[in-house]
């Protein structure tokens, strides 16, 4: 395997070198430059193939307290679609209809042939079940897709293609009525790996749709930048970044400034800032970049994910209106520098606009050097909580790359972070490859104030398919933290539930106790309880009524410690 990775990678080589020979004039890449970017990009190999396959078995979800998962990828009946593979998913969430979201992903109809579209799904009951109505634009070549919306509502769906020449572009599609079906596309620039980010506060770039990619494969080379300032009718002329991150993500802030992060071209991870893209009137600049100390590189083509990444790199801005606003946020998966580790979650952040950077911080606490921690996603919800998700094969037997998805967060800017929590049961990332030897290059998360939206793929099914996941962070508070436990369980039975389920749980001591039910994105719908009670196991009876069926969230705060369970209510 080992010296098929590197002839692969010499000859990848040797292709980027000669197809940038024409273009010296404009750049000249290093050996060490045209080595690192050479590692990662798209090929469409195989010719498009219209079969799909029709044998089905069984989708996958599994529920906990903490964690809902069910499969997206799925045909009309709800069932798994045997034979065909799907990753490298993105989800966006309507904030107007929070029950309202969109997955994509990189479709596959079968595991022979690596040609892949544009997949989708879509639900309206807040991830409870979900659509697959096939691909955007069958029988053309797509990849890398990223989904975002705006603050009414407004979905994207942003696409890379390949032409025949080897020609790299994007199109933009739209979903502007509030409903699920895509127009028929935008041409927005583009290029390999990109991303995009749409400006959702009330400045004056708001509405803008930024969108950058790895500049040496791109349409518009040199430059890897571009916006829409008219709600995606038109992009605008390609523009540089400074420093020239690729394999990263895009942010925000609460001031319209506009963040780029990835990997820098000799090493390191970067962070470019932009304080003009968001004025519509005026040409893009970037005003400086700055290094993020991470303790190692992102990287790719390594033995758990072979001709992928090992993941991006993630930058968030904090919207609250807490201590933390304004600040910066970077994590990555990363090669260690300092101990060797073949992969590790890593965090730091800023607190200055992005002049200087904290000292990196380890996320994953697992023992020892030797293990994957793979796939690093980070968002931050609208309370300033971090949220952070990987795959870790720290379960695994020795020489095993079996993986498992977990979480951590954060609710104090970075500082300290809750328990690695691990979600979901161990799978093997080998299993199911669509002619290619990958889970892709990423997954993609939308945070709220309750808890995490999550696109993400894996192989519970024996499959490689992709799957929504909603996170429920078991948050306490400060006083549990120095010893206060009035508090000692919360759980619901049935769930889920029809028409009523039962709400026990017990408190050590006597206190003000608060119960009530809220929807995914923390609206209050019903309070329970709302008194002072003595110590003791009480159990409370909640009918739905005519709430529609969904995912719903009962917290229980008691003085000044809270627990959250969440409920499924099935119509």
């Amino acid at each position: 395997m080992k010296k098929l990775t590197l002839l692969v990678s010499l000859f990848l080589l040797s292709v980027l070198i000669s197809a940038f020979s024409m273009e010296a004039s404009a750049q000249t890449l290093s050996p060490e430059q045209a080595k690192r970017i050479s590692m990662h990009h798209e090929l469409p190999d195989d010719a498009y193939s219209p079969v799909i396959p029709t044998k089905t078995s069984p989708a996958f979800t599994s529920r906990s307290d903490v964690f809902f998962t069910t499969q997206v990828n799925i045909n009309a009946f709800g069932q798994n679609i045997l034979g065909d593979a799907a990753n490298e998913p993105s989800i966006t969430v309507d904030p107007v209809n929070p029950d309202r979201m969109m997955i994509g992903w990189r479709q596959f109809n079968t595991v022979t042939n690596n040609f892949r579209q544009a997949g989708y799904a879509y639900t309206t009951d807040g991830g409870l079940t979900w659509t697959f109505p096939g691909v955007i634009d069958p029988g053309i070549f797509r990849s890398d897709p990223v989904l975002d919306c705006d603050a009414e509502g407004n979905f994207y769906y942003n696409s890379l293609t390949v032409d025949n020449n080897g020609n790299y572009s994007c199109d933009v599609y739209r979903i502007l009525d509030g409903g699920v079906e895509w127009d028929g596309g935008t041409d927005a620039q583009g290029g390999d790996k990109q991303w995009m980010e749409i400006d959702k506060t009330n400045g004056v770039g708001a509405g803008n749709i930024y969108s950058s990619w790895t500049s040496y494969y791109s349409i518009c080379y040199p430059g890897f930048f571009t916006r829409s300032t008219n709600q995606g009718n038109s992009y605008e002329d390609c523009v540089e970044v400074s420093g020239n991150p690729y394999w990263g993500t895009l942010a925000v802030g609460p001031d319209g400034a506009v963040y780029a992060v990835g990997s820098g071209e000799f090493g390191g991870v970067i962070v470019a800032k932009s304080t003009t893209a968001q004025n519509p009137s005026a040409v893009v600049s970037w005003d400086s970049y700055s290094d993020v100390n991470l303790d190692g590189e992102i990287t790719g083509f390594i033995d758990i994910n072979p001709q992928g990444l090992l993941g991006q790199a993630y930058i968030g801005v904090d919207h609250s209106n807490g201590p933390g606003q304004g600040n910066i946020y970077v994590v990555a998966s990363v090669q260690r520098n300092s101990n060797n580790d073949p992969g590790d979650v890593m965090f730091a952040k800023s607190t200055n606009g992005g002049q200087t950077w904290s000292s990196p911080k380890r996320i994953n606490t697992d023992l020892g050097t030797n293990k994957y921690q793979w796939f690093g996603t980070m968002s931050v919800a609208p309370n300033g909580r971090i949220d952070v998700v990987w795959l870790d094969n720290r379960d695994a037997p020795s020489g095993s790359y079996l993986s498992s998805l977990y979480y951590c967060y954060s609710t104090d800017e970075g500082e300290n972070w809750s328990a690695n929590e691990r979600l979901s049961e161990s799978f093997d990332p080998h299993v199911g490859w669509p002619n290619q030897q990958k889970m892709g290059d990423y997954f993609d998360m939308v945070s709220d104030e309750e808890g995490a939206h999550l696109a993400w793929a894996n192989t519970l099914n024996n499959e490689q398919d992709v799957y929504y996941g909603h996170i429920i962070p078991q948050v306490t508070g400060i006083a549990e933290a120095g010893g206060l436990h009035n508090l000692s369980s919360l759980s619901s039975y049935p769930n889920p539930f029809q028409d009523q389920t039962t709400i026990s749980y017990t408190l050590t001591s006597a206190n003000e106790v608060e119960l009530g039910v809220y929807d995914v994105y923390g609206k209050l719908l019903r309070t329970l309880v709302n008194e002072k009670q003595t110590a003791g196991t009480y159990n409370v009876v909640f009918s739905a009524g005519n709430l529609p069926g969904g995912f719903y969230f009962c917290r229980l705060n008691v003085g000044e410690e809270t627990k959250t369970t969440g409920v499924v209510l099935i119509r």
